[in-house]
């Protein structure tokens, strides 16, 4: 019987959520029969305002990483996406990519695969909470079946220091500037993400 595939789909414009999306991954493949991939959605900022945003030698580190299509989404099991906060809800460039799902809505081609969202934020109550939710509602028109890490994983429940996460999905806090890299606890969160969705996966498809 061949792996089953998941699928990890992120947009990021400083690295957060690539650093993210490599620890969901390495939970995924922590599941035997599972095949993980990485993809970066298409950034649709021009260089210039990147410039602006000081995020081109930021996004240089992971320049490398294949740009998603929809073959990606149609081919794989299991899709676990990505996203930075944009005032509550998705950025744009993860919108523009979702907004070319049409005739795989129309085909049914999503239909029945598993689905998980994680998410960035610059403060602890920038709309984490909220982007992931609301991402939901796209999965679930799509016929998708939502998993998220729930309360499986203790450091959930930690109060001991700042971190992002909740039942919905990993989350990281960055900092007004950017600065604040995804701390162990919250990637320890996300591993988790991945490992649970990929056991779902393979109990559904494998």
């Amino acid at each position: 019987m061949s792996d089953v595939k998941v699928h990890v789909i992120f947009h990021s414009i400083y690295g957060h959520n690539y650093v993210m999306s490599k620890a969901v991954a390495e939970g995924a493949r922590s599941v035997g029969g599972v095949d993980v991939g990485i993809y970066q959605v298409p950034e649709t900022l021009p260089n210039e305002v990147l410039a602006k945003m000081n995020a081109v030698e930021a996004k240089k580190a992971f320049g490398d990483v294949p740009i998603a299509t929809m073959e990606q989404l149609s081919e794989a099991q299991g899709l676990i996406f990505g996203v930075p906060t944009r005032f509550g809800m998705m950025s744009a460039q993860m919108r523009a990519f979702l907004d070319q799902t049409g005739q795989l809505w129309q085909d049914g081609a999503l239909f029945g695969k598993v689905g998980s969202v994680f998410a960035s934020t610059a403060t602890q109550h920038g709309g984490q909470e909220s982007t992931i939710l609301s991402f939901h509602t796209t999965l679930l028109h799509h016929g998708i079946v939502v998993v998220g890490p729930g309360y499986g994983d203790p450091a959930l429940m930690k109060v001991d220091e700042m971190s992002g996460g909740s039942p919905y999905g990993a989350t990281t806090i960055t900092g007004a500037d950017g600065s604040r890299m995804p701390s162990e606890t919250e990637l320890g969160i996300a591993s988790f993400q991945g490992k649970h969705v990929a056991e779902v996966t393979k109990k559904l498809f494998g």
